[in-house]
């Protein structure tokens, strides 16, 4: 078997605030610690399910966060940018036979945590065929689109809540739950535990995860500063309908992370 897991660190557990998020500060060491574990832990579910290579792409920011001395033998870590379309799981291709996320969380727009948002900070929402769209629903139509199912993610209650409405077959960890500023978080170790046992579950349902992909991608991004409304707006396809929103048509997968990547 061979698992991609790609992991962000807004939703790992413990994590408020953006400050310890930011690669650098002195409050990111012990989240960075924790992403690490909770994405170990993942890999001891799939090892135990028989996954003989998993391939890791370290998804947040400067992806320079997981700490690779930590990684079983048999993991490959992916750090920095490649900077194409598939961004957060960049390295994903059809040899692969299931997609894990560990560490996400909810849409730009809605209340799931004080650090909700989508691809960054810039937009108060982006709407696919006129849902409001997290960096889940997004990664998880790329996996889908080179034919490999996401079985698992972690994260703050409300993402793994959106996660179970978008692919019904999916197992889900909620490591948190945004009040407000505030999060309520579970403990560290038992966060890893509860990986460990969903990832597990998961690799049992991979066929129950697939989801389907539809014919077009209507996508509307409401940005934060006018300015880039404006700016986005000539990207080709790409139309701006007031001052602060632009929006595209994608006939693909492909055509859909690729003009948001140049737009966001």
């Amino acid at each position: 078997m061979k698992v991609f897991i790609s992991v962000d660190i807004e939703g790992i557990t413990g994590v408020t605030s953006w400050s310890e998020t930011i690669l650098g500060n002195s409050d990111y060491i012990q989240f960075a610690e924790q992403m690490t574990k909770e994405t170990v832990a993942a890999c001891e579910g799939a090892i135990s399910m028989g996954a003989k290579e998993i391939f890791i792409k370290d998804a947040h920011d400067s992806a320079r966060n997981i700490d690779i001395t930590k990684l079983p033998r048999c993991a490959k870590l992916s750090r920095g940018w490649v900077n194409t379309p598939d961004s957060m799981v960049d390295g994903l291709d059809e040899t692969f036979d299931a997609v894990i996320f560990i560490g996400y969380h909810s849409a730009a727009g809605t209340d799931g945590s004080p650090l909700s948002h989508t691809t960054n900070q810039g937009n108060n929402y982006i709407k696919i065929n006129g849902e409001k769209a997290s960096e889940f629903v997004v990664n998880s139509y790329l996996a889908a689109a080179h034919g490999v199912p996401v079985v698992f993610v972690s994260g703050d209650k409300r993402i793994c809540e959106d996660a179970k409405k978008f692919n019904p077959g999916i197992e889900t960890v909620a490591t948190k739950e945004g009040v407000g500023g505030a999060t309520v978080s579970i403990n560290p170790d038992l966060a890893c535990d509860l990986i460990r046992d969903g990832v597990i579950n998961g690799l049992k349902h991979i066929e129950g995860c697939k989801i389907p992909i539809p014919e077009k991608f209507e996508v509307e991004i409401n940005y934060r500063e006018h300015k880039n409304a404006k700016h986005a707006a000539f990207y080709p396809g790409v139309e701006q309908v007031d001052s602060h929103t632009v929006k595209y048509t994608a006939d693909s997968v492909r055509e859909l992370a690729t003009t948001k990547m140049f737009i966001l």
